[in-house]
């Protein structure tokens, strides 16, 4: 089990101060052997908020079939700020999210007119200040690291650039956890496959190419996957009617 690093020492008015013992090396080793993605986001959330210095922080990740929603928020406020933006569909989150170059920072909302909508909607939530880094590598997209205050001109170049260390290993850690992901999914389908073959086997007595072409068959006639035609027969012992 991996020990967390400690937060930042509180500064001067109690609440963590922004870089103060910050060990971005912990930090970074804390999110690469986070144990799949889930993890990996609400860690980067949490950190974020100690170390960039916000009262919060969350993530937005691009999900299957390109569906976008809030992957971690350490407030209820900032994953309701988040969803204003897919229902509104404007926002600094979704921007960063999809143009993967750029950081998006707002000094202050009351005086920030390139999301009206969100921005109205977001002041009254409480926030004024918003920086939204991209989370993607060269080869793809993951989603936007977002960070927020109360308070005006909130954020300096440091803490741009401590949300942008973070966002870049949090990438790092996303890219590699979906890779096991994928193997993992990969390995359970050859699983479930492998058994349903030998079920065709046994019952229509046949050899397993042939059990094969049966599951791959019946899956082309009846637009379903291969790993979901195999999950049924492998259930109920048998071709599904």
């Amino acid at each position: 089990m991996t020990t967390l690093p400690p937060p930042p020492a509180p500064g001067p008015t109690g609440r963590p101060g922004p870089h103060q013992g910050l060990d971005l090396s912990e930090i970074a080793l804390a999110l690469h052997e986070s144990a799949d993605s889930e993890q990996t986001v609400e860690r980067v959330a949490e950190f974020a908020r100690s170390a960039v210095g916000c009262d919060d922080a969350g993530v937005l990740l691009v999900q299957a079939r390109n569906r976008i929603e809030t992957a971690a928020a350490t407030s209820g406020p900032v994953a309701r700020a988040h969803d204003l933006q897919v229902e509104l569909d404007e926002g600094p989150c979704l921007d960063a999210l999809e143009n993967r170059d750029t950081i998006y920072q707002i000094e202050d909302l009351t005086f920030d007119d390139r999301w009206p909508r969100w921005g109205a909607a977001v002041l009254e939530l409480g926030y004024r200040s918003v920086v939204s880094v991209p989370l993607a590598t060269a080869a793809r997209r993951y989603g936007s690291l977002n960070v927020y205050a109360s308070r005006p001109h909130a954020f300096d170049e440091d803490d741009v650039a401590v949300a942008s260390i973070l966002a870049r290993h949090a990438s790092l850690a996303l890219a590699s956890n979906r890779d096991l992901e994928g193997l993992r999914k990969a390995a359970d389908a050859r699983k479930v496959i492998g058994i349903a073959m030998g079920i065709v086997m046994e019952r229509y007595e046949v050899d397993s190419d042939r059990a094969f072409e049966v599951l791959r068959r019946y899956s082309q006639d009846h637009n379903v996957k291969l790993r979901d035609v195999a999950r049924q027969v492998a259930e109920i012992r048998g071709l599904p009617e």
